[in-house]
């Protein structure tokens, strides 16, 4: 399929999803009464429900999937690994920590954005330390085993915090929060978390040549006058702006960064640059679809989207695993 055609397709889907997430959710409203609301501002009702609490959740799941596909796209190709995803680098679990400490602290209920800052700040961690390992010519190697590292260290003190949680409620929201979810997410998250993921965006596209590159090898890279010091700060500082921000605002959202490029990349010419935006269109169109589907399986109870996307998500990796062990025979 020509690259013009499968963007427009995957655009068009995402374009269906997002109007799908402002058309779900627990109040009946007809779809005259939706675009009245949303638009126009309508009744009192319609317009909180269409400009404060629907349009913000499906904006978010825009947002966060297309910076979960398409950082699971630079990562495989930068990596040279299908099983690269975004939290490979340990960002997603050092921003999760960032946002328990804060909860363990008791500041989360003194400010909205009291919760995303101590994501983002745990992020900011994840970013200097593997910015600094970028900088000093650290390998590609170095740079996974660095994140796995970063992954490890979190997961331990979180688990840590909610082994020392005195109050029962507090650790009850953690695990909710780690979950993952757009539920109850207003535009000042919003606000908040776009332009970071914009301008993650933005230093990934920059990269599109390296990755390309990359994909014959560093030292075939060099030889084509890739830089690789300035590549690897590129795409770690595009991925982890992204990440973080999409992990301070949503929680953890496992698997989609890792699903959707294999679903993608059949699609394509097979070079690393050229799944780039569809990957980031075919993950916007995943995250809202998952997010329309927990509203609908169970509409008096709704499952977090992170839960539902690991459940897609593992057996996928499952079966990843399988073939690859199946070529190598």
């Amino acid at each position: 399929m020509s690259p013009l055609r499968l963007n427009a397709a995957l655009a068009l889907l995402a374009l269906v999803l997002f109007a799908g997430s402002l058309a779900v959710g627990p109040a009946d409203l007809a779809l005259r009464e939706s675009l009245f609301g949303l638009f126009a501002g309508g009744g009192e009702a319609a317009g909180i429900i269409m400009r404060e609490i629907r349009l913000p959740r499906a904006l978010l799941g825009l947002a966060i999937g297309f910076t979960l596909g398409l950082s699971g796209a630079v990562l495989q190709g930068f990596l040279r690994n299908p099983l690269a995803e975004p939290g490979i680098i340990g960002v997603s679990a050092t921003a999760a920590f960032g946002a328990v400490a804060v909860f363990y602290t008791g500041l989360a209920g003194s400010s909205l954005y009291a919760l995303p800052a101590g994501a983002l700040a745990g992020a900011l961690v994840a970013v200097l330390i593997l910015l600094a390992l970028a900088a000093r010519g650290g390998s590609t190697l170095t740079l996974i085993l660095a994140g796995v590292a970063l992954s490890s260290l979190s997961g331990a003190l979180t688990a840590l915090v909610l082994n020392l949680s005195p109050n029962p409620f507090a650790s009850y929201e953690i695990i909710f929060w780690l979950l993952g979810s757009l539920k109850d997410r207003s535009m000042a998250f919003v606000v908040m978390a776009a332009p970071l993921m914009v301008v993650g965006w933005l230093l990934i596209a920059l990269s599109a040549r390296a990755i390309d590159a990359l994909s014959l090898g560093e030292e075939a890279g060099a030889s084509l006058g890739i830089h690789m010091g300035k590549s690897r700060f590129l795409i770690v500082a595009g991925v982890a702006l992204g990440v973080g921000a999409a992990t301070a605002v949503a929680g953890t959202i496992g698997f989609v960064g890792l699903v959707v490029p294999h679903l993608i990349r059949p699609l394509t010419s097979r070079m690393p640059s050229r799944l780039l935006l569809p990957a980031g269109l075919g993950g916007a169109a995943l995250l809202l679809a998952a997010d329309i589907a927990v509203r609908v399986i169970l509409p008096a109870g709704e499952l977090n989207v992170g839960v539902l996307t690991a459940l897609i998500g593992a057996p996928f990796f499952l079966w990843l695993v399988v073939r690859g062990r199946r070529e190598m025979l």
